[in-house]
């Protein structure tokens, strides 16, 4: 297990001393092994969010006597699961004895999956020590939906949002006729495969699957072998999940054999995967998110620009407004429910509506699912039309060709929701 405390103080902070005992979030997340990499990423933006919450004050909370007290700053706490079900499990026990109330996780669903049952049984044997669980990536759609619980909380578009904002770009490409899945083996893959062909058979039933694969996830060093069976299908484009260096070599590869289709990717936009690519990649990588540097607004502009000068390496620049929006949201639960109890911090949460740096999302109460817009960028280089930032110094960004509104992404949910 490896634990860093971290005090986001601000000056102001600083000055005025802030006594108050700080409230403590706990992140569990990869920090080594093969995803080390995205876990690093995570803490730097969830790391920034705190900060900036921090430089405002921190939060409030109310005594028995229904007065505010001093403010409270929040205490960022990391643990490494190491990528693994059993040592993320382990080290959420570790958390909550340390004091954490807030569990934070994402680049799993397995894994997410795992301590939404272990944060059940644990909220149900120990009332007096209840906690919530807020989801930055975790995105099967299962766990909004037959899996859904009150203490979990999701601020990502799931899969099936994701591939609908996808399937809106592709379904136009009318040069299109032949794909390819492939994907990670664990639940996550599974969901984007199911959904994929689900919407290509509704949206584009004259495109044929020419292939379908499920790799071990975090565990194939050479995908040559996968790029050469992709490249003698004869798809004119790939559409994965894949994440992280699973992503990247994958790229790498396709690149490598001479694979001349696209990518329809949901997460293409970083992490080494445009440098892996270069030239090749431009105009055939798409990728999709909540937000992207090249979202035209000031605010937006703004946002990335300060981002960029808090971790100015360029190996750091993946940045992610959900988590911006994820941790302000908590704190404005806090701050309306007056106390860091569970059942009164989700009933603020679930009604959260908020805005910043002109992203907007509101929580939807029926299963914990943050409704906000989409956006699908396609890669370019730097100083193209559109293309004002390029991702990790690589000479090449994504120019925005799609946005969805919230309303467009929103799925239905099968959510039976047992509320304490």
């Amino acid at each position: 297990m490896f634990l860093t405390w971290v005090l986001a103080l601000s000056p102001w902070a600083q000055a005025v001393q802030v006594a108050a005992e700080p409230i403590k979030l706990a992140m569990i997340e990869g920090l080594s092994g093969p995803f080390g990499n995205t876990g690093e990423a995570v803490f730097r933006n969830l790391l920034w969010a705190v900060e900036q919450v921090n430089a405002a004050g921190g939060v409030s909370l109310k005594t028995a006597s229904g007065s505010t007290t001093a403010k409270h700053l929040l205490l960022l706490t990391r643990y490494d699961s190491k990528g693994q079900t059993e040592e993320a499990l382990s080290v959420l026990k570790a958390a909550i004895d340390d004091g954490a109330r807030f569990i934070l996780q994402g680049n799993s669903s397995a894994v997410a999956a795992a301590l939404i049952d272990a944060i059940n049984k644990h909220n149900a044997r120990e009332p007096d020590k209840r906690v919530l669980f807020l989801n930055y990536a975790a995105v099967d759609p299962s766990l909004t939906n037959e899996k859904c619980s009150y203490w979990h909380f999701r601020f990502d578009a799931h899969a099936n949002m994701r591939m609908t904002a996808l399937m809106s770009v592709l379904k136009a490409d009318t040069a299109l006729k032949s794909v390819y899945l492939i994907g990670q083996d664990y639940s996550f893959g599974h969901a984007v495969a199911r959904e994929a062909k689900r919407q290509l058979a509704e949206l584009r039933p004259d495109v044929a699957l020419v292939g379908e694969e499920l790799h071990p996830i975090g565990r194939v060093k050479d995908f040559l072998p996968y790029a050469s069976k992709i490249k003698s299908s004869g798809a004119q484009a790939v559409i994965t999940g894949n994440f992280g260096n699973d992503l990247a070599l994958l790229i790498k590869a396709a690149k490598d054999v001479g694979f001349e289709g696209k990518f329809y990717t949901f997460y293409g936009n970083a992490l080494g995967a445009p440098a892996a690519i270069g030239d090749a990649g431009i105009g055939k990588v798409l990728a999709v998110a909540d937000w992207l540097p090249n979202v035209k607004n000031t605010q937006s502009e703004a946002f990335y620009k300060s981002f960029r000068a808090r971790f100015p390496n360029p190996a750091d620049d993946y940045v992610h407004m959900r988590m911006q929006l994820m941790v302000r949201a908590l704190a404005q639960a806090i701050d309306q429910a007056g106390t860091v109890n569970s059942i009164a911090v989700a009933a603020m949460l679930e009604r959260v509506s908020l805005t910043f740096s002109s992203q907007t999302g509101s929580m939807r109460a029926q299963d914990h699912q943050f409704q906000q817009p989409l956006v699908v960028g396609v890669m370019d280089k730097l100083g193209a039309p559109g293309v004002k930032f390029d991702v990790e110094g690589s000479g090449y960004g994504f120019r925005v060709v799609k946005t969805m509104a919230a309303a467009q992404a929103e799925q239905p949910s099968s959510c039976q929701m047992q509320r304490p």
